[in-house]
């Protein structure tokens, strides 16, 4: 039944993906022909075709290998200076860019010079290229927003699960309380594993959130609230100063960083709760910090990446993960032992996940990144308006194409960390727990 289990979360996950691809060169398709400009092909997945159907002048269909897709629209490099679509030359540089204009132009046909993708304005041509990223945008924040306040999240609660015996800083090495150690301030106070605590210091505290930021900001004698087996009784706590782990702001911690703050000694217990509106927006807001910071570290993460997939090193939890990875995440999420709503919001959660990494990814200015078609665009604008308000000529497209040999670079080092990821997901993957 685990076995069945994981196959059916894999699948689930890889029709997910495929979901999310398809949205994304929706969003390019819409745009693009709502500006008249002639698309060939939408397709999801490369290399052969396994399906395909035209309809109008553009051919919709499915390729063998589902880890991206395209459409194609005609034009998307200008001509070169000369005005000639192709030419020759013996340089390898100037042949990749000439190889890339003759690939923008090879299916043009009668009609089609009016239809042209580098013809459109600038604004007009970002707003097809971000088409693409803001789809998946959309559909994460729609997934995320979705469980949060229809499922709900496993979260730290005001319940108490555990009472610490003893007063030990949170980079201690040792766990155990040494012989000369004082009680813990919750020890002390009686608090009770099973206590709700609902008000501190006479304030009613919603959640562990507003629990945690009461008691760290509190240095000496406080009340705590708590209901325990249908009862209310008030605790008289003496919170010291002690070295705890610092808060991610989102219910966790943050690995090897310590603050002082005020201390009582419990561990919350964990639940599931639903988000509100307010709330489910805020985390939101966290898990787009956290995508862009880790984005930005993603290559000081390269050597530790490396170690995990040929070496003896250990794969952190927030390593960088490829799709192998992730599907298999998604045979393990439904082969655990937790309620099958909650299988089926933790799967929507690594989709949603998912979506927000392809935004953040391509809305790098690169190319052959969305991204980098966008920032050609702005680009052109700033020079076209530049000549206008010096009188200038008109400086004309920007021709994009000129930066293929940057594109390749960027594709080849792309294409090397995927194969370095893929390693790591065969052979030292990230595990749930």
């Amino acid at each position: 039944m685990t076995a069945l289990m994981t196959v059916l979360g894999i699948v689930v996950f890889v029709v997910g993906l495929l979901f999310s691809i398809a949205w994304h060169e929706l969003g390019h398709l819409s745009t693009a022909k709502i500006f008249g400009i002639r698309v060939p092909q939408y397709m999801v997945g490369f290399g052969p075709t396994i399906f395909s159907r035209k309809k109008g002048d553009t051919e919709y269909g499915f390729k063998a290998i589902p880890l991206g897709g395209y459409i194609r629209m005609i034009g998307m490099f200008p001509p070169g200076d000369d005005g000639k679509i192709t030419a020759r030359s013996t340089s390898p540089w100037r042949s990749m860019i000439e190889d890339a204009r003759s690939a923008a132009f090879e299916e043009l046909e009668p009609g089609d010079e009016k239809r042209l993708f580098y013809t459109r304005k600038p604004w007009k041509r970002v707003i097809v290229m971000f088409a693409g990223p803001f789809m998946n945008l959309i559909l994460a924040v729609a997934i995320f927003m979705g469980v949060l306040m229809g499922f709900g999240i496993n979260t730290q609660t005001n319940a108490v699960a555990t009472v610490s015996d003893c007063v030990i800083a949170a980079d201690a090495k040792a766990d155990t309380c040494p012989k000369d150690a004082q009680d813990s301030p919750a020890k002390a106070a009686g608090l009770r594993p099973g206590d709700k605590i609902v008000a501190f210091n006479g304030e009613a505290v919603p959640d562990w959130d507003a629990l945690q930021k009461d008691i760290r900001d509190t240095i000496g004698p406080a009340t705590i609230t708590v209901e325990r087996k249908g009862e209310t009784k008030v605790l008289h706590a003496n919170l010291i100063k002690n070295e705890v782990a610092k808060s991610d702001g989102q219910g966790g911690y943050v690995a090897g960083k310590y603050v002082s703050a005020g201390f009582l000694g419990f561990s919350p217990a964990t639940g599931v709760v639903k988000q509100s509106f307010g709330d489910s927006v805020d985390r939101m807001g966290g898990m787009m910090r956290s995508g862009v910071e880790s984005l930005i570290a993603l290559p000081e993460k390269v050597p530790a990446l490396w170690n995990a997939a040929f070496s003896d090193g250990e794969r952190a939890q927030d390593s960088p993960m490829g799709v192998v990875g992730a599907a298999r995440v998604g045979g393990e999420v439904f082969s655990l032992e937790i309620p099958a709503e909650q299988r089926v919001a933790t799967m929507l959660f690594l989709v949603a996940g998912f979506n927000l990494s392809l935004f953040l990814f391509n809305m790098l200015p690169l190319l052959p990144l969305d991204g980098g078609h966008i920032a050609g665009a702005l680009w052109e604008s700033v020079r076209r308006a530049f000549a206008r308000v010096f009188r200038r000529p008109d400086p004309g497209p920007f021709d994009v194409a000129k930066l293929m040999p940057v594109a390749y670079v960027v594709a080849g080092v792309f294409i090397c960390f995927t194969l370095l990821v893929f390693i790591a997901d065969i052979v030292n993957p990230v595990r749930i727990t």
